[in-house]
């Protein structure tokens, strides 16, 4: 008799129910009133009490109030947004292993013994030394007391790139902040299984004395804080990120070589049976090894999954059941979904339960050469999974399959057990651990450079602009059809299915318009411009030294996103770092056929940008403005001013002039300041956006580009009076996320990031937080 039959909820039907509730919950906009969560609970139970069984609707229902209660519990965990900061002092135990990075140290902290709401939250924080000194010595396990600024999570909206707001939320945190004010002081020495893993990381770290100890350290702990933006492109261009932390395949390793030591050890000791039967102490030791094993890892959704499916499989053993393997993933699913249903905001949790998925499904139950089947499992999951990995990564891996066919066995079958057994082996004696670790590392090298020139190839990796939203279903079916069973006709016709998705249409702007996207970068600017055929970057956003670098963060996945591999032209206003800081960034990712900047900015390899320089794209006429042959360069002063004329309006972007030279430009030529959109000068200081300027452009749409709570406190009250009193619509990228105005034969329509793309977490949506601009003066 299966188990399942005496289980009937916990099927995979059930499962998929489950989680259809709760993602669609969360996909809405806003939390469910408790009203209707009520009234859908009530209809729901009606519904079983006539059918006189839990349905799969019952179960959707079910979903769907408990993500919707759920997600109103971690959004009421969060600080409100106003005001903007909070000054205090907390107490608190370091919960992550903390990231040290050349110019600060960040790592979580759940609060305790602190009179506020905070009391048992979680807060990320940011720890910055004072120039010259060595990063904070900070580590998991201790408990300190921080004098802390702290705000509500808070992130840039962009058409692709990372959602810091729905991270912050499926993580539970409070606030984000940094210390400020005072000394921290360290109160108790590490503890708990944080601190071991950041003691363990260190041992492996001195024990191999080389670079290498950042990978070892990941597939042996999932510690991946010393993997830098070089590994991390290569591992995605080659399409081995699931491999380089702890994965499923890792708890399940462990779980079996421990389950087959208990079968020796009862082998050779026949009496042990008589207290505790082989199977049952097998799968027991099993579950133990797998359960200490996830919790070294931090307990990441592919081990869980594992960890759960193994424990299940285990109390089969015991009970004398079989279950099914797609019942045994439904079980698993169903226990992650009941624990946190926010779970499914994880790309890892798509990854890891959908490609179990496919290969159940795909792969025989025997049979086939090893070799065979590697192949077989590699293409099952190239296919099943690349319209995941481009919806959520929006790039697919075109050496993938290749480096996976590699780095599978020898990763999986020796780099990693060398890795996990340095642990059980340190243990026993530090010299054994080292030397397994060693022994790792040098393995892992052999295969290395071979993975560094598939990556660094000019075809690795493959953008993919975003798809509609029909696109990943469509892809999804023609994976599915793809895979059925030989002599299913119509396959070649499957490949229609992906087009959508590999191929979508990139909304390019008819001749003689334009469209304009204001990238959301935080305090500063960055603008593409795009006509029919060509690409312009106005601008390419702020950037610190060794930190936050918004070319990187925010630029190029934009760029990525509206299929832009190309630029055209580049065109920084003046050599600020609230303007050209992103760009080096930008040119190491995306080639571009002209660069030009104020003359004397210092920009390298930029030709000077010079008033009454023009030039026509597709219908599309673009004029400098500013600054004239001759003129000194001045910082703001000197910023290249732009005018686009396309037929439907037209765009003014001026950089950061203040009024001395908007008075100058509206002396000169008041006609040519003349738009329809324009980006408020300076970000909306109050040394700018003259009133005489204002009433030169005419502009019906004025746009700010500023950083959410910016210290400077843009944009001035008194300029954003001005320009409401002209009757301009007003945009801020702040309370908007990045904007996007089409200048098309309908006249200028607008759509906004944090509109069209509105999500329940959106930081815009708590208490105190404005829908518009905000009002503030310097």
């Amino acid at each position: 008799m299966d188990a399942a039959a005496r289980t009937p909820l916990l099927t995979p039907i059930n499962a998929v129910a489950l989680l259809t509730g709760i993602g669609a919950c969360l996909a809405l906009p806003f939390v469910p009133p408790s009203g209707a969560l009520a009234l859908l609970l009530a209809a729901a139970a009606v519904a079983t009490l006539r059918l006189r069984r839990i349905g799969p609707m019952s179960i959707f229902v079910f979903g769907f109030v408990w993500a919707a209660l759920q997600a109103g519990h971690a959004l009421r965990q969060q600080l409100p947004a106003s005001p903007p900061h909070l000054d205090m002092v907390v107490v608190g135990q370091v919960v992550s292993l903390p990231r040290i990075e050349p110019r600060r140290i960040a790592f979580d902290v759940v609060v305790h013994e602190t009179p506020s709401r905070l009391d048992g939250r979680t807060v990320r924080i940011a720890w910055y030394p004072r120039r010259g000194e060595a990063p904070p010595s900070v580590h998991a396990g201790e408990r300190w007391r921080f004098p802390l600024r702290l705000r509500a999570p808070r992130g840039l909206r962009n058409p692709s790139g990372s959602d810091s707001e729905k991270h912050a939320f499926a993580d539970r945190l409070a606030a984000t902040g940094y210390v400020r004010g005072g000394v921290p002081v360290r109160l108790q020495a590490a503890s708990g299984i944080a601190g071991w893993r950041d003691v363990t990381s260190r041992r492996i770290e001195a024990a191999i004395g080389t670079r290498t100890s950042r990978f070892i350290r990941a597939l042996a702990l999932g510690d991946t804080r010393f993997l830098d933006d070089a590994d991390w492109t290569i591992l995605r261009a080659d399409g081995l990120t699931h491999l380089i932390a702890i994965s499923g395949f890792h708890v399940g390793m462990v779980a079996g070589f421990l389950a087959l030591l208990v079968r020796l050890a009862w082998w050779l000791l026949p009496a042990l049976a008589r207290h505790i039967p082989a199977r049952i102490a097998a799968a027991g030791a099993g579950v133990a090894g797998a359960t200490v094993y996830a919790a070294a890892s931090g307990f990441a959704i592919p081990t869980v999954r594992t960890l759960l499916m193994i424990a299940v499989v285990a109390g089969a053993q015991c009970a004398r059941r079989s279950i099914a393997m797609p019942t045994v993933l439904a079980m698993a699913a169903i226990a992650i979904l009941l624990v946190d249903p926010l779970a499914v905001l994880s790309a890892g949790f798509w990854l890891s339960f959908l490609g179990v998925v496919w290969l159940l499904w795909c792969m025989p139950s025997r049979g086939g050469s090893a070799l065979g089947n590697l192949a077989r499992a590699q293409g099952v999951a190239t296919v099943g999974l690349l319209p995941l990995t481009v919806v959520l990564f929006g790039q697919a891996s075109l050496v993938g399959p290749v480096a996976n066919l590699v780095a599978v066995p020898w990763w999986s079958l020796v780099v990693a057990p060398l890795s996990v057994a340095g642990i059980a082996l340190d243990a026993l004696h530090p010299t054994l651990g080292g030397v397994a670790w060693r022994l790792a590392a040098w393995c892992f090298d052999i295969a290395w450079p071979l993975f560094e020139r598939l990556g660094s190839s000019a075809w690795a990796l493959w953008y993919l602009p975003e798809g509609s939203m029909l696109a990943l279903p469509l892809a999804l079916a023609g994976a599915f059809w793809m895979m059925l069973p030989r002599g299913v006709p119509g396959k070649p016709l499957a490949l229609l299915l992906w087009l959508p998705l590999l191929w979508p249409d990139p909304h390019r702007p008819p001749p003689g318009a334009l469209e304009v996207t204001v990238i959301d970068v935080g305090q500063g600017l960055s603008v593409l411009v795009r006509t029919r055929t060509h690409t312009l970057l106005y601008d390419a956003g702020p950037a610190m030294p060794d930190g936050f670098d918004a070319g990187e963060r925010a630029v190029i996945p934009t760029l990525h996103a509206r299929g832009v591999r190309r630029l055209d032209r580049i065109l920084i206003s003046h050599a600020d770092a609230d303007h050209a800081g992103g760009l080096a960034a930008v040119q190491r990712e995306v080639p571009s056929a002209s660069l030009a900047a104020p003359e004397g900015s210092g920009i390298d390899g930029a030709r000077p940008c010079l008033a009454g320089e023009s030039w026509s794209w597709n219908g599309v006429r673009f004029r400098l403005l500013h600054p004239p042959p001759l003129f000194p360069y001045l910082a703001n002063d000197s910023s290249c001013v732009l005018r686009i004329e396309g037929r439907h309006g037209s765009v003014l972007l001026a950089g950061d002039i203040s009024s001395l030279v908007e008075e100058r430009l509206v002396a000169a030529d008041p006609a040519s300041l003349r738009a329809d959109l324009v980006m408020v000068t300076h970000h909306g200081s109050r040394h700018s956006s003259s009133p005489a300027f204002i009433a030169a452009t005419g502009a019906r749409d004025a746009v700010f580009s500023t950083g959410h709570a910016n210290r400077f406190r843009h944009p001035n009250e008194e300029v954003v009076a001005r320009w409401s009193a002209t009757g301009a619509r007003l945009w801020n990228t702040a309370d908007q996320g990045a904007l996007t105005f089409l200048l098309g034969p309908g006249g200028v329509t607008a759509s906004a990031r944090r509109r069209t793309a509105s999500r329940l977490w959106d930081a815009t949506h708590r208490p105190g937080a404005t829908a518009g601009l905000s009002y503030r003066g310097d």
